[in-house]
This record gives structure tokens, C-alpha cells and sequence, in this order.
């Protein structure tokens, strides 16, 4: 019961105790003038602020100091030692006095102050002492007589003086801990060699002091004392972790401090003793295993070479260096590779800035702006450091670094007006080849790089070096296939009368890379037109040439005018015989590729304006939208066939009929399907409906807005848009006759055709449509079967076709010289813009294109 009742006593007490402001503190600017002023000095000196604050600092001096003596002081982190001060009362006060220079909060270059701390006069309960100083030197002499007292109701211990002398020596010599005792006040009693070899000042200078006043303004200290005070009230040791710095040391520590209460055997608190142990070498090993890590996880997670220089330089400010550049070789945009040996050669290297990144905003230490090339000098660290091919760290001191920024006067002003005290340079290299060089510079940490900062630079540029490399491979691979990708895209549409027509497409992201959509226009017979969407599967220079081949394939066989399911089926052919042979030559994908099978999906469309039909037939592609000329929009329902590749299974074509403006849409998957939780496919359909849907002035500004209002941010996979409006060749531009099967029919093919090109004003074109009306009608007269029609249509051009029930085309062959027969399509071929034959379900067509005068 006694020893709670003590330690609740001793709880009491220290909590009153640590409240009291008992440190003598006392700011100066560095034009000599008091500014600030506590109790503690007021107790001191006698002085109240009011009328001290103002004032001459030189005023409160006992003894008037030597000239310049002060202004010796002023380049000095801090001061301590013993001031003669002057009392209020008059007489002289010696007094340690502890001084820090403190530089203003904002980092401007206006004037600093010093912060003046002093536990009181060097004979506290001597003259001059306040009575608290003396109440307090009373209360150390009674307990130091109390433990004698104590001490001396011991039994004797057989080795007494020895004891003593191994405890103070135990205490004070610590090679590993540093150790401090303070009072109850949470004043400096005694510290170990270690304590005071970190703190920078011996027993004499703090006792007295608190932590607080030796480590001014250090978050560290205030963070001890709270920790302090509430082992202090609560009795349970505590234990914070810590980094700070004594003033005049280069080097931050970082400490692992243990608190604990001191109290005698009745349960008495004496005050608080902390233990240190630096865990510097730790601390910063560890540090750089993080920031290592942190560069695993943050370095190269794009595919984009400005992004992933850029996430270095990031990554390592401010942890690492205050200011780093990350430059690359100008050869690396000819050349795909340059190798280490090539650099060994002398003279300049160019650079070109990628990224760079500064403490400060803005980055005002840079000399040279991202995407801007300087020439760096043949003796210049940069270049030394690409060419020895290893890091290499400078002092700016140091020859190299004073010989080289002599040249450069904006690079020398920089370097000065920031303070840069020492650099590392690190070549960029992966797979052998040099990228390029990464600088770190510090300024504004005081600490210069040492020899472990060298080996982490190494370490963070390899790495990034390797992502740079993925990224510039990939950047190149990807490149090509989007120039291989646009040189088979169609440059431009033709021009054809039968539908308006507009077209966008939209590469994917760089991450899912160039992908095998494809779209086309194509003129047919007829006035027809062909449109096409399509959709190699996979993405890459692969998916890419697979597009080309499959774009080809369907406009030559669109060129024999093949029904749209006939063509799927030839296509579907060409697919499968294309996977087997990458399943021959398989092998890993490789940069911007994705492995897989070759197959692809198809819409294509026949659309004939003189009918105003449009047959259709999709391989595994999505239908199409039609938007009728009153805006009602309708999904076809067009059979779906299997995608490309499959074989084996066939496809269904269907008909439907077009009024003059409608709109037909035709898109890859990549529009409808963004991949995305919230929105499904039938989600994109609705939208990209009520796009369609709403008016608009031209089917360009239609396509933007349909990319705009249907597409999420970024898409994931590449989009075709293919829209027409279709348009219809009215009555008097068509013309057509059923001709009997006898030669003397010809004679009146060619009259009636004659009257309808007079009919029609191109008299001009009379003589070669005269003799092409002959010779296709005579050949269907002889060869073929009724029934025979004779159809003249104009377009943009003057269509000449003649259809029979037979099946068999007709060959263009060289007659010999003798021969009665054989030089009519001949002569048709060489009259007309073109000819050729086309199928039909009831026999075949034959054709012939003219050019006319638009007017």
C-alpha cells in the first residue's frame, strides 16, 4: 500500500513537474536584435519581454564583444559555450548558453535567426540563481544524501570500488548504444560517449538543457519527449523510431530509441532514461530495398518509351537524388540497335531528352527541355561514362566536372545557383546495345552520393534500361504494323454512284496492339457496289498481314462477281489452308503479337441500285443496322454463318430491298463490345442505334458521332465503321430488251440501241456501243440459250450487258491471221473500259463499261 501510494505521488509530481517551462530561451535576428523572449528568460535575467523585445542582444552582455567576433559565427550551424550576461539587477551572470541558426520556414533568401537556450547560470544555487534554480539544487542534494543513506544500509559489497568504477564505465563507454539519463524535468544529466558523440555536445553543454533545446525544431526530439513524458506519467517503457541529424553532420541517422522510467526501490520516480541504437546502415539498407521494389512494381508498366523513362526519373526524386535526367542516343531513331563497341570511337555524342524530374516544380535545374538533342562533348562525364560503359560518381569539385560546364555557361550558372555538390552517371544498357544515360545530381540533400547510392543508381537504370528496351522494340514493331495495317487499308474510297459512303477506323491502345480490322469499297458490275467488314482474329504484324491477304482475296473474288455466300465459302477456304500453314511454321509470338490460330470474321454486302436490293451474307461477324429514311432503325437478320476458318459448314446469303436513303451500317466487334462489366454487347447495339438514328448533315460527322457517343474512353479493341446511304438510278437511265434467238434480231438489237443512246445525248458514243451490241449479241445469239437480254444502263458511265441461260463464259483468245472467227471480245476489250462475265441464277451476264462525257 506504501509503495502505490509513493508511485502515485511520483506520477503527480512528474506530471506537474514536466509542465513547467523551465529552459531560458531567447531568439535573435542575424542583425542582432531580440525578437523573442520565454519566462524561463525573464527568470533568468530579470528582463520582461516588453522590455527586452527590440533591443540590442549586445545590451544584455556583461562584456562588450571583440570586433567581428559574432559575424565569425554567422557561416555556423550552431554555437555553445559560456556568455557573461548582464542582470537586470546589475550584477554579472556567467551562464552555457546553446545556439542555433535556423534558416526562415518559407526557404528565401531573406535573413535567418538564432535560437538561444541556456538551463540557467553556471552556479545555479549560487548569486544570481533564481529560487527555483535553488529549490531545485536543494531537491538533488537531498536525494543524492538519501541514496547515500540507502547505499550505505546495504550490506558492504565485497568489491565496492571496482563496482563503481565497471558501472560507470559500462554506462559511459557503450560502443553500440547511446544513453542518456534525464531528470523528472526531462532535463540532460548525463549521457553516454556515444549519446554525446551523436548529439554533438558533452555532459557540460546540456546538463540542464531538454532534448528539445539541443535538437531545436527537430520533429525527432519533440517525438522522444512525447514519448518521454509518457513513460514518465504512465510507468511503461516506450520505444520510438527516429531519423535526425546533429547540426553540423552531413549524414542523416536513423535511430531505434528505447524510454524507461527511473524510480528508486519505494516506488519514487527519479525521471527517464533513453537508450539509442543507430540503425543507420539498416535503415538505409533497407530503404533501398524498398525503393528497388518500388521500382519493380512502377518501372515499365506501359509499352511507351517517354512513359517508362519518365516513371525512373519519378521513382528515384526525391528518395534517391534531387534532380535526374534521362537521355537516349539520337542514332536509336535510324538505327534499331547500337552496339556497345560502336561507341568507342572518339568525338561527341548526341543526346535527346526524354524525361527528367526535380524536387523543385517545374524542373528550373534542367538545361535541356524533354524531346530536345544536345551534343555532349567528347571528355564530358556523360560521354565517358556511355563509353566505359559503368557508373560513375563525381563531386563537382571534381576536374572533369569544372573543365566540362567551363564550356557551358547556362550549365555552370545552374549548377552554382542551385548548389549541386556531386552527380552519378549511369549508361542505359539491355541485350547488349546502349540506349543511352541517366544522371542523378544532388542539391538539396546535404548529403553527397557515397559508394552504396552508386550501386543502387546501377541497379534502378538496369532495370529501367530493360524496360526502355521492351518499350522501344515494342514501339518499333508496333510502327510498322500500323504503316503495314494503313498501306492495305484502303487510302481512299472509290468513287462509285451507288451509295454515299464514309469510313473511320480506330487503332486499339498501345497494349493490345495493332489488331486485323479491315473495311473496303468495291465498284462491281452493274453499277453494283460491294461493302465489306472484317476482323482477323489476334493483334500484330501477324493479324496485320493476315488482314492484307484476306482484304486482297475478297476483291479478287468480288472482282468474278461471286454471290455473297459463294464468296464466304472461297474465303472461308483460303482461311483454313492459312491456318494450317501457321500451324507448320507455329512459334512463340513475338513482340506486339498474340499467339493463336489464324481465323476471321466477314460481312459482306452486294447492293444494286437499279433494283435497289442488297444481298448479304456474314461469317461469325455482327449484323448489320439499317436505318430506313423515316429514322426507324433495324438490326438484319442476316443468317449467321461460322466465322473463317472452321470449314466445312456453309453459308447463307439473304435479300432485302433498300428505299433510296437508306443507311446501312457495317462495324467490327470492337465497336459494340467494350469488355466491360457495365456494358454487353446489346448495350452497344442500343447505342449504337440511337446514334444512327438521329439526324445529321453528312455520314462523315455521322461517324464521328457514333465513335463518340458508343466507344468508352480507350477502347480495347480496334473498330471499322463502314456507313452508306444508298441511292437508286431512276427508270429513264435504265433501258432493256428481250432479243429472239436469231441472227436477225442482231440488226434490231443494234437500232434499239442506237435510238436510246440518241434518246439519251451520247450520239458520241454511238459507233463503239453499235459494234460492242453486235458482237455480244451475235456471240449469245450462236452459243448461248434463250432467253437473251440486251440492257443499257447510264451511270457515270454507259453499261452495256447482255444475259443468257447459259452458264458457260466466253473466252478472249488471239485469232490467227487466217482465222473467220475470234477477234470480237477482242475488239470489245479494246474499246471498252472493261468487260467481263458475271453469274447469275438463271445463266450469265456479259458486260461492257464504256466512258462517256459527264455532260
Amino acid at each position: 500500500m506504501k509503495r502505490r501510494v509513493a508511485e502515485d505521488h511520483g506520477t503527480r509530481s512528474v506530471r506537474d513537474a514536466v509542465g513547467k517551462v523551465l529552459t531560458a530561451r531567447a531568439v535573435v535576428d542575424d542583425h542582432g536584435t531580440v525578437t523573442g523572449w520565454n519566462e524561463g528568460a525573464e527568470r533568468l535575467l530579470g528582463y520582461t519581454p516588453a522590455q527586452v523585445l527590440g533591443r540590442s542582444a549586445a545590451s544584455l552582455l556583461a562584456e562588450e564583444p571583440a570586433a567581428g567576433e559574432f559575424a565569425a559565427l554567422s557561416a555556423l550551424p550552431r554555437w555553445h559555450g559560456t556568455l557573461a550576461l548582464r542582470h537586470r539587477g546589475g550584477h554579472r551572470l556567467d551562464a552555457r548558453v546553446l545556439a542555433h541558426h535556423r534558416e526562415p520556414e518559407d526557404g528565401s533568401a531573406s535573413a535567418g535567426n538564432w535560437l538561444l537556450v541556456s538551463a540557467g547560470a553556471v552556479a545555479a544555487a549560487g548569486f544570481g540563481a533564481t529560487e527555483t534554480d535553488k529549490a531545485d539544487a536543494e531537491a538533488v542534494a537531498m536525494a543524492e544524501a538519501e541514496a547515500d543513506t540507502t547505499t550505505a544500509a546495504q550490506p558492504p559489497h565485497p568489491y565496492p570500488h571496482s563496482d563503481d568504477a565497471l558501472v560507470r564505465h559500462g554506462f559511459h563507454d557503450s560502443p553500440c548504444c547511446a544513453i542518456s539519463v534525464y531528470d523528472t524535468d526531462l532535463r540532460f544529466r548525463r549521457s553516454s560517449r556515444l549519446g554525446q558523440d551523436a548529439l554533438g555536445l558533452s555532459d557540460d553543454d546540456m546538463r540542464g538543457l531538454r532534448l528539445t533545446d539541443v535538437l531545436a525544431d527537430d520533429p525527432a526530439a519533440e517525438k522522444a519527449e512525447r514519448a518521454m513524458r509518457l513513460a514518465l506519467e504512465t510507468g511503461e517503457p516506450q520505444y520510438v523510431e527516429n531519423r535526425s541529424r546533429a547540426p553540423g553532420e552531413t549524414r542523416e541517422h536513423a535511430w531505434s530509441v528505447h524510454l524507461y522510467r527511473l524510480q528508486d526501490p519505494d516506488g519514487r520516480v527519479l525521471g527517464v532514461a533513453s537508450a539509442g541504437h543507430d540503425m543507420s546502415e539498416q535503415h538505409w539498407a533497407r530503404t533501398r530495398l524498398q525503393l528497388i521494389a518500388e521500382a519493380t512494381a512502377r518501372i515499365g508498366r506501359t509499352l511507351d518509351v517517354t512513359r517508362t523513362a519518365q516513371e525512373l526519373a519519378d521513382v528515384v526524386v526525391p528518395e534517391l537524388a534531387d534532380f535526374v535526367s534521362v537521355d537516349l542516343l539520337t542514332s536509336l531513331d535510324t538505327l534499331p540497335d547500337w552496339p556497345a563497341e560502336a561507341l568507342t570511337a572518339h568525338g561527341s555524342i548526341t543526346l535527346r531528352r526524354i524525361a527528367h524530374q526535380s524536387v523543385y516544380p517545374g524542373v528550373p535545374e534542367a538545361v535541356v527541355a524533354p524531346g530536345e538533342v544536345e551534343e555532349y562533348p567528347e571528355h564530358s562525364p556523360a560521354v565517358e561514362s556511355v563509353r566505359a560503359g559503368r557508373a560513375v560518381l563525381y563531386q563537382m569539385d571534381e576536374r572533369a566536372i569544372v573543365d566540362w560546364v567551363a564550356q557551358h555557361p547556362v550549365r555552370s550558372s545552374r549548377i552554382r545557383d542551385f548548389g549541386f555538390h556531386s552527380a552519378i552517371t549511369v549508361p542505359l544498357s539491355a541485350r547488349g546495345a546502349t540506349l543511352g544515360i541517366v544522371v542523378f545530381a544532388r542539391h538539396r540533400h546535404p548529403d553527397p552520393f557515397q559508394a552504396d547510392d552508386l550501386v543502387l543508381a546501377e541497379e534502378l537504370a538496369a532495370r529501367a534500361a530493360v524496360c526502355i528496351d521492351n518499350a522501344r522494340r515494342y514501339t518499333r514493331e508496333r510502327r510498322t504494323a500500323v504503316a503495314l495495317q494503313h498501306s492495305l487499308l484502303p487510302q481512299r474510297l472509290p468513287e462509285q454512284s451507288a451509295v454515299e459512303v464514309a469510313s473511320r477506323y480506330l487503332p486499339a491502345g498501345a497494349r493490345a496492339g495493332v489488331g486485323g480490322d479491315w473495311f473496303d469499297v468495291i465498284p462491281l458490275s452493274g453499277a453494283r457496289v460491294a461493302l465489306v467488314v472484317g476482323d482477323v482474329v489476334g493483334h500484330g504484324v501477324r493479324a496485320a498481314a493476315t488482314m492484307g491477304r484476306l482484304r486482297t482475296a475478297v476483291r479478287t473474288l468480288a472482282d468474278i462477281d461471286l454471290p455473297p455466300d459463294e464468296l464466304l465459302t472461297h474465303l472461308d477456304d483460303l482461311v483454313g489452308r492459312l491456318a494450317m500453314e501457321a500451324e507448320g511454321a507455329r512459334r512463340p509470338a513475338g513482340d506486339g503479337e498474340i499467339s493463336g490460330d489464324v481465323g476471321a470474321t466477314c460481312l459482306y454486302a452486294v447492293y444494286d441500285p437499279v433494283s435497289r436490293r442488297c444481298a448479304l451474307a456474314r461469317a461469325g461477324h455482327p449484323p448489320p443496322v439499317v436505318v430506313s429514311p423515316e429514322g426507324t432503325v433495324e438490326l438484319l437478320d442476316v443468317p449467321a454463318g461460322p466465322p473463317l476458318g472452321l470449314g466445312g459448314l456453309p453459308f447463307e446469303s439473304t435479300e432485302t430491298e433498300l428505299p433510296e436513303g437508306s443507311l446501312l451500317a457495317l462495324y467490327t466487334d470492337g465497336l459494340i463490345d467494350s469488355r466491360d462489366r457495365d456494358r454487353d454487347i446489346d448495350d452497344g447495339l442500343s447505342r449504337l442505334g440511337q446514334a444512327l438514328a438521329r439526324p445529321v448533315g453528312s455520314l462523315d460527322v455521322l461517324c464521328d458521332r457514333v465513335l463518340s457517343d458508343v466507344l468508352p474512353e480507350q477502347p480495347a479493341d480496334d473498330v471499322a465503321l463502314l456507313v452508306a446511304r444508298t441511292r437508286a438510278l431512276k427508270a429513264d437511265r435504265v433501258a432493256a430488251w428481250d432479243v429472239d434467238p436469231d441472227p436477225a434480231a442482231v440488226a434490231n438489237a443494234r437500232k434499239n440501241a442506237l435510238c436510246q443512246l440518241d434518246t439519251w445525248g451520247l450520239t458520241d458514243a454511238s459507233f463503239v456501243t453499235e459494234l460492242i451490241v453486235s458482237e455480244l449479241v451475235t456471240n449469245a445469239v450462236r452459243h448461248a440459250e434463250p432467253p437473251i437480254q440486251l440492257r443499257l444502263i447510264h451511270d457515270t458511265s454507259l453499261i452495256c450487258e447482255v444475259s443468257d441461260a447459259s452458264s458457260t463464259a466466253p473466252h478472249m483468245r488471239r485469232a490467227r491471221t487466217y482465222d473467220e472467227g475470234g477477234r470480237g471480245l477482242l475488239l470489245v476489250a479494246q474499246l471498252s473500259r472493261g468487260w467481263g462475265t458475271r453469274q447469275t441464277a438463271k445463266g450469265k451476264t456479259i458486260w461492257a463499261e464504256q466512258t462517256v462525257d459527264p455532260g
